[in-house]
């Protein structure tokens, strides 16, 4: 039965009941959350009256064909919401640390393919007993509830907490494959551009992306409104870059993604900085290292971020 909001409980509740009242709270549905929670509609259902019971209030107005949350049960919705996903986390933590010494990192898609990859065999190398788990995502994790140990981002500055390490900065400049400069129409001045394809990303004029764009270049470079014999998108950084080294078009690419590629000369930069000032234009954004505060005292993840930012002093 229960309580009058006049008769108020002091004893903690018992968590048993939580992932119950979670599937429920999110599904609105107590037969779709026994299904998912593999259990009985009536066994969730004796579940959801027990929490209620030791809360002292309604968590949901049961109707004919549906349920919802109380105002009390959105207020619980939203600490379970947060508390399950961390508890889960630790318990995930707790039962690989009695295993291999681990790494798990997340980082956006572009990066991972275009400058960790590349570079972790150096690491494993050097760390044959650490095991390493990257998680490609364009999605930020919250490193607070999550297991994931270390996490690169691409901000500006302004937007990273204080414990985030610089890894390096960005510049953008035109780029394209030998092959392209050697058979394609020359490219001597910036004007010259308009001859050829130039290759952007598909997502390039959004707000917080307009400083990528071709169109910002153009105009930096006194070709305000000026087209090109022809546009290619991508959605992607390495789908942009591999289109360049194919020979496909003009890049405005990033050089810190694209280092091993200068350095083998499989992408040549257009234009001097000397001869045309603006041929680099500075980005706001930079890339960033953040170590996840429940996994700061494990040795191999400091080793992890130490060897990033050492690998990043390398590409600056």
């Amino acid at each position: 039965m229960l309580h009058a909001p006049t008769h108020l409980r002091s004893r903690p509740i018992q968590v048993g009941h939580l992932r119950a009242f979670e599937a429920v709270a999110r599904h609105l549905n107590f037969r779709l959350a026994a299904q998912e929670l593999a259990l009985t509609q009536p066994a969730v259902s004796r579940q959801i009256q027990a929490l209620e019971d030791d809360v002292g209030v309604p968590l949901f107005r049961r109707h004919t064909r549906a349920v919802e949350l109380t105002e009390a049960g959105n207020q619980l919705l939203t600490a379970v919401g947060q508390a399950l996903p961390r508890l889960d986390a630790t318990v995930r933590h707790i039962r690989q640390s009695a295993g291999r010494r681990h790494v798990s990192v997340t980082t956006f898609a572009s990066f991972a393919s275009m400058w960790l990859i590349p570079r972790l065999e150096a690491f494993q190398r050097d760390h044959p007993d650490i095991d390493i788990r990257v998680e490609a995502s364009d999605t930020a994790v919250d490193l607070e509830v999550t297991d994931i140990d270390v996490a690169v981002r691409y901000a500006p500055a302004e937007r990273m907490p204080a414990p985030a390490q610089r890894l390096f900065g960005e510049s953008v400049t035109p780029m394209a494959s030998p092959w392209l400069l050697r058979s394609g129409p020359p490219l001597k001045r910036p004007e010259d551009l308009l001859r050829h394809t130039l290759i952007e990303a598909g997502d390039a004029y959004t707000p917080h992306l307009q400083w990528l764009t071709w169109r910002r270049w153009l105009d930096a470079n006194g070709l305000k409104d000026a087209q090109p014999k022809r546009w290619l998108s991508f959605n992607y950084a390495y789908q942009m870059v591999q289109a360049a080294l194919s020979g496909q078009g003009v890049v405005l690419a990033r050089p810190p993604l694209v280092a091993e590629n200068l350095a083998r000369g499989d992408l040549v930069e257009v234009f001097a900085a000397g001869a045309y000032p603006q041929a680099r234009l500075i980005s706001p954004m930079a890339y960033w290292v953040l170590v996840s505060p429940h996994s700061r005292q494990r040795a191999e993840v400091r080793a992890f971020a130490d060897w990033l930012l050492m690998q990043a002093q390398s590409t600056r």
